[in-house]
C-alpha cells in the first residue's frame, strides 16, 4: 500500500508540475479551458484518480477552477497564490521576466530588512556563528558561482531563522527564487572587486546583528538587496 501511494504521488506531482509550468508560461492561457479528461488521461498516461488529484492541487494554488458541466479552466493571474513555493518555482522554470524580477526585489525589500532587524534583537550566539560561517564561505579564495549562491542563500536563510518569526521562514522560497535568479543573471564572482564589495556588505549585516543594532541591520540589508537589484537589471534574464 505504501508503494502504491508513493507511485501515485509521483505521478500526481508530474502532472501538477507539467500543468503548472504550462499555466505560468502562458501555454495554457488565462481563461482557457483544459482539454477534456479523456485527452489528458491519454497525454499523461495516468489514472482518473491521479488526474483529479492534480487538478485539485492546482485549484488549491489558485491556478485552476472547475465546475460541473462546464469544465476546468485557468484562473486569472490575480487569483494565483504567488507565495506558494511551487508557483514561484514554476515561474523560475518558465523564465523570469524583468518585471517579475522587479516585483520579487520589492518583496525582498519589504521583508528581509525587517527580518534582519528582528534577528538583531533575537539571535543566539549559535545562530550568529552560522551567519559568520556563511560570510566566510562567500569570501573563500577561488569560489565558484554555485558555491557563492549556496553560501549567500544560506546566510539569508540563517538571518530569517534568527528573526524567530515563522512567517519570515514561510517566504523562504520567495527569497530563494529571487536571489538565485539575480545571482544567475549577474554574479559578484565575475569580478574580484564586486566579490569583495558583496562580502563586505553582507559582513556589515552580520556585524549589525551581532551588535544587536536593529536599525543598522535593517539599513545594511537594504543596501545588499538594492545592489542585487541594480546588477540584475544590467542584463536580461537568460531565455
Amino acid at each position: 500500500m505504501k508503494n502504491e501511494r508513493r507511485i501515485s504521488g509521483s505521478h500526481t506531482t508530474r502532472v501538477v508540475n507539467d500543468l503548472g509550468v504550462a499555466i505560468i508560461s502562458g501555454r495554457l492561457a488565462q481563461g482557457s479551458f483544459l482539454p477534456g479528461d479523456v485527452e489528458l488521461l491519454r497525454q499523461y498516461g495516468v489514472s482518473r484518480t491521479v488526474l483529479r488529484e492534480a487538478v485539485k492541487t492546482l485549484a488549491g494554488k489558485g491556478l485552476l477552477q472547475s465546475k460541473a458541466r462546464r469544465g476546468t479552466w485557468v484562473r486569472e493571474r490575480a487569483d494565483w497564490n504567488l507565495f506558494d513555493p511551487d508557483v514561484l518555482l514554476w515561474h523560475a522554470s518558465a523564465g523570469l521576466s524583468p518585471a517579475f524580477l522587479d516585483h520579487l526585489g520589492e518583496m525582498r525589500l519589504a521583508l528581509e530588512p525587517e527580518a534582519a532587524a528582528l534577528a538583531a534583537k533575537r539571535r543566539t550566539a549559535a545562530e550568529l556563528a552560522v551567519m559568520r560561517e556563511f560570510v566566510e564561505q562567500m569570501g573563500a579564495p577561488n569560489i565558484d558561482k554555485d558555491s557563492f549562491v549556496r553560501a549567500d542563500l544560506g546566510l539569508h536563510h540563517a538571518i530569517a531563522a534568527a528573526a524567530d518569526n515563522p512567517f519570515m521562514l514561510s517566504v523562504a522560497t520567495l527569497i530563494e527564487v529571487a536571489l538565485v535568479a539575480m545571482l544567475t543573471i549577474s554574479s559578484p564572482v565575475e569580478s574580484r572587486r564586486r566579490l569583495n564589495a558583496s562580502v563586505g556588505e553582507h559582513r556589515a549585516i552580520v556585524d549589525a546583528i551581532e551588535a544587536r543594532d536593529s536599525e543598522a541591520a535593517r539599513t545594511t540589508m537594504r543596501v545588499v538587496i538594492n545592489t542585487g537589484i541594480t546588477h540584475s537589471r544590467k542584463r536580461p534574464p537568460a531565455a
